[in-house]
């Protein structure tokens, strides 16, 4: 009976496992790596964004020894567009993404990931020779004996001397571990370790080839499947449960010197994972899931072509449309089954996927995602829907009450395979109650705004309710919402949004010309500072200077409250110009351009104000700026100014490298500023095409042409989306020199 389950054991892994010679497969995975890549995906580099910023130029203060400044934040693994597999290493647990460049060791390599401090769950190590006595595994590895590209990474850990490399699929990692020997190889799974707090975790061997368990961190477990091509001697589990604990997968000796190692993912059960790893890699070769992963991202990536620029700005803009598609995550399995809000298990017609960064993506990234993959986008409304329906809220993240922004401004570019109504009503609820989406509400629909306490000497971490920062987001949430109202037909919430859109101004101290903090009673705050940065005290992760240009719905109502043009120019160029204080130090907000700070989102849209007073031109000089300055900066080319928040830096990089920004998200139109390349070229899922050209070398803004007819104003419909056309960009050579920004 023994001999009879081997013998359908080894049928079994066969059936997953192709049979092909992995031994002379992938070994050279650095070296050869050009082989499998495409026209664009040779362009990415997953490494840009993992080293450390570390010029205090750039950064604006001098950081304090041992503070890693919050820059990049992002990992050079493989993960599918948009995928529940992310498989990166990791150098540093309890850091952002778990990589960093500058780390020689790594620890493991982990299944999740987002750059947010949180997930990289079910870790990995593959180690050689023998374990009894050892407590703690990883290895010393070198940057010269590492590769990634999309859809793969590969690197040699030198302790043991074994070349791993990884692939995926949307739900599972595929390992190839090439060892010395045949004898003493070992996976060791690291399962009591995760980037959040484990609560609980457990591991059980199959059958012969594969084991099974889970990680539980409290909010989600992770369950996984891992299947082998190599017989298991034994599985040792030391610690189970604890804080230290692990499981260490002992292999038979013989069958060749390469290991491979399927795992698939679930956030349902084991058993599903297992359906996930066989849906998706059944008889598939580690070469084959490489070259599809490959495939999958070149698909996506052509989407957008471009001409001209240089090699390093191709490099970049490929590499900043490939972060951008990174999150949110898929959280169904292949059966359709997820775990819902409430805990259950349900199954549902749609692929289910995680909360968006929507304080950080809803700007820009998110919208690149409806215009790119507008599926995709209708799957994640329908999961924040999903999320409303069972806790009576769609959910923000973080901050503000962005869900609005995005919904509308997908619904309003075309997407509306969705609830619509159902939706609509939710987000009515949160913008109208307190205890949803947006604390203070009533405060806020009271008073017109959101107060702040009294504090003496706040300082950067003092708690509060952020009151400027809440005001400025909810006016601008309103208006959204009250976009999504207008289209459908409710007029009467469309007045009461409208009205209350204009919130923003009560936030206004017309003495100092700085949106400021009020007190209960309607008194300004005291003491106060515009340069000092606050992460929750009158502002959130910023300063008055970042916050005082925020009303994307309402600009010439803003220069109107700064006396007009003039008065509006005047205290713009100043906030480029006025130097960053070096001693105010708040450790993500970083990377000055004057008080505008590119390391952090708050103020993204203030390079392009000067549009709204006729001066495009010292817009593109800004934007430039940080096109050129701030993207793969430092030693090596691989740092970026700021965390990139699950693909905002990067999707910012991407419309202004363009030429065009969707500076109200929630409106499907694009501000028109100079693109980086002499043609551009996005091809919708429709089959329509859009065609951007700029035929001077000029950067500064003088003519629009759409279709061949001179365009008032700078903003273009998302017509030009849907039905193809062309933008014909006209610029001169004169540039902006420097004493152009008043001080």
């Amino acid at each position: 009976m023994k001999k009879l389950k081997g013998i359908l054991c080894v049928l079994a892994a066969l059936s997953v496992f192709s049979c092909t010679k992995t031994d002379q497969q992938g070994r050279s995975g650095g070296t050869e790596i050009s082989a499998y890549l495409s026209e664009h995906t040779r362009l990415v580099n997953t490494l840009i964004g993992t080293a450390p910023l570390l010029d205090p130029q750039v950064i604006g203060y001098t950081p304090p020894k041992d503070w890693r400044v919050w820059a990049g934040l992002v990992y050079p693994g493989s993960s599918l567009p948009n995928a529940m597999v992310q498989l990166s290493p990791i150098t540093e647990f309890g850091s952002g993404a778990g990589y960093e460049y500058e780390d020689t060791v790594i620890h493991a390599f982990t299944h999740t990931n987002k750059g947010h401090w949180n997930l990289c769950n079910v870790p990995v190590l593959p180690v050689s020779g023998s374990t009894e006595g050892k407590e703690q595994f990883s290895s010393t590895f070198s940057h010269d004996k590492e590769a990634a590209s999309p859809g793969f990474y590969s690197v040699v850990l030198e302790d043991y001397q074994v070349q791993a490399n990884l692939t995926s699929t949307l739900r599972g990692g595929y390992h190839q571990y090439h060892y010395p020997t045949a004898k003493d190889r070992s996976i060791v799974f690291k399962l009591s370790r995760a980037n959040n707090r484990v609560h609980s975790w457990s591991i059980e061997q199959v059958d012969d080839f594969s084991v099974q368990g889970v990680q539980d961190i409290g909010g989600d477990r992770i369950y996984f499947y891992a299947l082998l091509n190599r017989e298991l001697e034994s599985l040792e589990k030391r610690g189970e449960n604890t804080k230290s604990g692990l499981a260490i997968l002992h292999l038979k000796d013989g069958g060749g010197k390469t290991v491979e190692m399927k795992i698939g993912l679930s956030f349902v059960s084991a058993e599903n994972a297992r359906q996930n790893l066989e849906s998706e890699m059944a008889g598939k070769t580690f070469a084959q899931v490489r070259s599809e992963a490959n495939q999958t991202w070149e698909n996506l990536l052509s989407k957008i072509e471009v001409k001209g620029g240089s090699e390093k700005q191709r490099q970049l803009f490929y590499t900043s449309l490939y972060r951008a598609f990174l999150w949110p995550a898929l959280r169904s399995d292949v059966n359709g089954e997820y775990t819902d809000a409430s805990r259950n298990v349900v199954k549902a017609d749609f692929s289910y996927y995680t909360i968006p960064s929507l304080w950080d993506t809803y700007r820009n990234k998110l919208v690149l995602l409806s215009i790119i993959s507008p599926k995709v986008t209708e799957d994640v409304i329908k999961s924040l829907k999903d999320i409303g329906d069972k806790t009576g809220y769609i959910p923000t993240f973080f901050h503000g009450d962005h869900a609005a922004a995005f919904i509308t401004g997908s619904y309003l570019r075309g997407i509306d395979g969705f609830d619509v109504e159902g939706a609509y009503k939710l987000l009515l609820k949160s913008a109208n109650q307190d205890g949803g989406s947006r604390p203070h509400a009533k405060e806020y629909i009271k008073k017109g705004y959101i107060s702040e306490p009294h504090i003496d000497n706040p300082h950067v971490e003092t708690k509060a309710k952020a009151g400027v920062s809440k005001t400025l987001e909810y006016a601008y949430d309103d208006y959204s919402l009250a976009q999504l109202g207008r289209a459908l037909g409710d007029t009467a919430n469309y007045r009461v949004l409208m009205q209350r859109s204009q919130n923003y101004r009560n936030m206004f101290d017309p003495k100092t010309r700085f949106m400021r903090g009020r007190l209960e009673n309607g008194e300004w705050i005291k003491d106060f500072n515009p340069q000092y940065p606050y992460y929750e005290y009158m502002y959130r992760e910023a300063n008055a200077w970042q916050l005082s240009f925020f009303a994307p719905h309402d600009m010439q109502g803003l220069v109107a409250l700064y006396g007009g043009a003039e008065g509006f120019e005047s205290k713009l160029d100043s906030l480029f110009t006025l130097p960053w204080n070096p001693n105010h130090i708040a450790r993500n907000v970083s990377s000055f351009i004057g008080q505008y700070c590119h390391g952090n989102q708050p103020d993204h849209e203030a390079p392009f104000a000067y549009h709204f007073i006729g001066k495009p031109e010292k817009s593109q000089k800004i934007i430039d700026k940080i096109l050129n300055d701030l993207y793969g900066i430092g030693e090596h080319g691989l740092a970026l100014s700021g965390m990139d928040d699950a693909g905002e830096m990067s999707s910012w990089y991407v419309f202004s490298a363009l030429g065009l920004y969707p500076y109200s998200p929630a409106d499907d139109e694009y501000l028109v500023t100079v693109p980086l390349f002499d043609e551009v070229r996005w091809k919708m899922s429709n089959g329509m095409e859009l065609v951007i050209k700029k035929p001077n070398a000029g950067r500064a803004l003088e003519t629009i042409l759409v279709d061949g007819k001179e365009h008032e104003g700078y903003f273009v419909s998302h017509d030009l989306f849907r039905k193809g056309g062309e933008i014909n960009i006209q610029t001169a050579d004169q540039a902006v020199p420097d004493e152009h920004f008043d001080k």
